[in-house]
């Protein structure tokens, strides 16, 4: 999406909360851009807001409205709390006042046919207001007032040309539909914005864009009552911070043992197992130690509410609800279809950029792929994108991964994702002497050496306690271990 060396160029607001970053500082100036999208998708309030933003700036702004009528263009900017007050309308469509007489109008120039021409109104108006942005809302609406595609594609070019010569910087939108393409217009303008619909979001994606580079793929675009918008994808390799890795300790000398010290911080850390084992419990151990050295952690909660959560953990000793008082803890319950993918990853940007987040656990993986509108048919691809943005960042990340077997053929991970993790914590429950039990051991370290022993777990009222090692059961992992090889 390079296309030229004309980096100098002012750039100019899209008025787009998070879009301008899309396009690293903004459209280009005295330039024209196509904003393309079906029907409802929201290019006219894409429109306003680049309106607003200039307004808002001392600018002039001028909406030449092809589609809806004047007061409908201002209702609806008022509905979202734009202020175009002072934007100036010129009204071409059905209902207007060019309209409204006995005579024919056409796009041509007026030297080439006698009726009266909508391209000579246009210049008037221009001349008279001057304005620094113009909207065209739709210019797809000039192609019924040509006879063919030359005629039509020869006066958009002209008007766009006569619109940029006098510093005006252009928004155009089309109807974006298999029925009236508009790959002619494409052509014409600097710039293309796709605003497209599917079944969970839209999303907003650059096409086009001459003169820089841009960000690619499918971002996030929301429309609420307070406006559009936009939630970029996370792209970590736009965030990277000098940091120094040190042992994150659980306060558990058995488990700390396990991990020659503790996790890494500054890693992945998988926490694999059955639902019940006790993986939460264990993340939220590590959280409740680095609070005891002030350090800040956040925890995105899937797969549990609040009250269950919070309960949970107050009965096993970790005081959840004083370490959110004292600010060492922020804990958030995602609802399934509550947040995009995108709007996720923006959240966790803020706890770590702007709240100083040394912590940040996701509990788990199935309830991310499931919950989250957005994600990848391959949930791991986002996961991915999280984990090098934290480890870039030199954030310690806990991820929960339910393993759906209780006992029985062993799997660290269902989901293919293990290459993910710096280091795996496998939690177990296993039947011995006709009571279920709980292990823990450790399956990967990438940063340092592990024991590689499997220990009882047991969770308390006082917390977690890990035993001394099993050496003398064989076949634990099976969920049905032995004693020296003998069913005891």
């Amino acid at each position: 999406m390079d296309s030229g060396p004309n980096n100098q160029q002012s750039r100019i607001s899209t008025g787009v909360p998070g879009f301008d970053s899309i396009l690293n500082g903004g459209y280009l100036s005295e330039t024209a851009t196509l904003v393309r999208g079906p029907p409802g998708s929201g290019k006219s309030i894409f429109s306003l807001h680049f309106l607003a933003a200039g307004l808002d700036a001392g600018e002039t702004g001028l909406y030449i409205n092809l589609g809806e009528p004047e007061h409908y263009i201002e209702e609806t900017a008022r509905g979202f709390g734009l202020d175009i007050d002072r934007l100036d309308f010129l009204n071409l469509s059905a209902s207007g006042d060019q309209f409204q007489g006995e005579e024919t109008y056409t796009l041509f120039e007026s030297s080439e046919v006698e009726t009266p021409s909508l391209v000579e109104n246009i210049r008037t108006e221009i001349q008279e207001i001057n304005p620094d942005r113009v909207v065209i809302d739709p210019v797809t609406e000039f192609r019924y007032l040509t006879p063919d595609q030359h005629q039509f594609r020869s006066q958009i070019l002209s008007l766009v040309k006569l619109l940029k010569n006098t510093g005006s910087t252009v928004l155009l939108t089309s109807q974006a539909a298999d029925s009236m393409p508009d790959d002619d217009l494409q052509f014409l303008v600097d710039a293309v914005v796709n605003i497209d619909e599917n079944e969970d979001r839209r999303t907003v994606r650059v096409s086009k864009f001459r003169g820089s580079s841009v960000r690619s793929g499918h971002h996030t675009l929301q429309i609420s009552d307070e406006g559009l918008q936009v939630w970029p994808q996370l792209d970590p390799n736009r965030h990277e911070r000098e940091h120094t890795s040190t042992k994150l300790s659980a306060g558990v000398p058995e488990l700390d043992s396990l991990l020659s010290g503790g996790i890494t911080t500054g890693t992945i850390t998988f926490l694999s197992g059955p639902t019940g084992v006790g993986k939460t419990t264990t993340g939220l151990q590590f959280m409740k130690e680095a609070a005891g050295r002030g350090q800040r952690s956040v925890l995105y909660s899937f797969e549990e509410d609040r009250h269950t959560l919070f309960e949970r953990a107050e009965a096993v000793n970790i005081p959840i609800t004083d370490m959110i008082d004292q600010g060492t803890l922020t804990v958030e319950i995602i609802g399934p279809e509550e947040l995009s993918v995108d709007e996720f990853t923006h959240r966790i940007r803020a706890e770590v950029e702007d709240n100083g987040a040394e912590i940040v656990m996701i509990d788990g993986t199935s309830g991310f792929e499931q919950s989250l509108r957005g994600v990848s048919a391959d949930p791991m691809r986002d996961l991915v994108k999280i984990g090098r943005y934290l480890r870039n960042m030199g954030v310690t990340g806990l991820i929960t991964n339910e393993v759906h077997q209780i006992t029985g053929e062993f799997r660290a991970t269902d989901q293919r994702m293990s290459f993910l993790a710096d280091s795996i914590i496998v939690l177990r429950h296993v039947e011995y002497k006709g009571s279920l039990r709980k292990v823990i051991g450790v399956l990967k370290m990438r940063t340092s050496n592990y024991e590689n022993q499997l220990r009882e777990l047991e969770i308390t009222e006082h917390g977690l306690r890990v035993g001394e090692s099993l050496p003398e059961l064989r076949g634990i992992l099976t969920g049905t271990p032995t004693w020296n090889g003998h069913d005891e």
